[in-house]
């Protein structure tokens, strides 16, 4: 019995050895703090019961730098625009005295930064010799497009009541953007062209004829 209980004692000892053990080591984990060190883009870990970083280190977190854009954006200017442009534009006649444009193909010389080529539609009802007309064109080259939609202020003029006649152009165009280089661009363009009717405008004919038109004003680029 005594055997027995020599044993058990020295079992029970044993395991309050082990939980002191066990207990201490959770003390002085619990007293122990951690910090984190930086220098430029090393990071440490300290850890004791009044850790300090190492000499050099910072507990400040360095400050990000922000990435360099991919892409530059294009610097906003002015280009000075002034052209001539000729070539052929296609006339419908319709009811009501309806014209339309149905087709504009010009070429331009001058200072047209490389925009060398024209398209467009018009239509407009005239009941006096000087009425206001609707168009829209778009000239191109270069792989960039400028897009202009003539104002409220824009007539088209005829020399004579009856063809054939020539009908003068004046006002002012708008920029209402465009691609390439010119996306986004915006400004206003002064207008003045002519061309001639030489048909009697008999309804639903049409008429081929050439034209001129000259352009000036600056493009307002983004």
């Amino acid at each position: 019995m005594k055997s027995k209980t020599s044993k058990l004692t020295r079992v029970l000892v044993v395991l309050a050895a082990f939980a002191l053990v066990a207990g201490n080591v959770s003390v002085a984990n619990a007293a122990n703090k951690t910090i984190t060190c930086y220098k430029g883009t090393v990071v440490k870990k300290v850890t004791a019961a009044k850790p300090k970083c190492p000499t050099g280190y910072s507990t400040t977190k360095p400050v990000a730098k922000p990435a360099a854009s991919a892409t530059t954006a294009t610097k906003a200017g002015s280009v000075a625009f002034q052209g001539t442009y000729k070539g052929k534009i296609s006339i419908l006649f319709g009811d009501a005295n309806l014209i339309q444009v149905s087709k504009v193909d010009g070429t331009g010389t001058g200072n047209v930064s490389g925009l060398t080529d024209m398209s467009g539609t018009a239509s407009s009802a005239p009941s006096n010799l000087c009425d206001n007309f609707d168009g829209k064109g778009v000239v191109s080259g270069g792989g960039n497009t400028l897009n202009l939609t003539f104002d409220s202020s824009s007539q088209g003029c005829a020399d004579s009541d009856s063809a054939p006649a020539t009908i003068t152009i004046k006002g002012s165009a708008k920029i209402t953007g465009g691609t390439g280089k010119y996306a986004g661009a915006s400004g206003t363009l002064t207008v003045k062209g002519t061309f001639n009717i030489n048909s009697k405008g008999i309804v639903n004919t049409t008429e081929s004829t050439s034209f001129s038109m000259d352009l000036s004003g600056n493009i307002a680029t983004k």
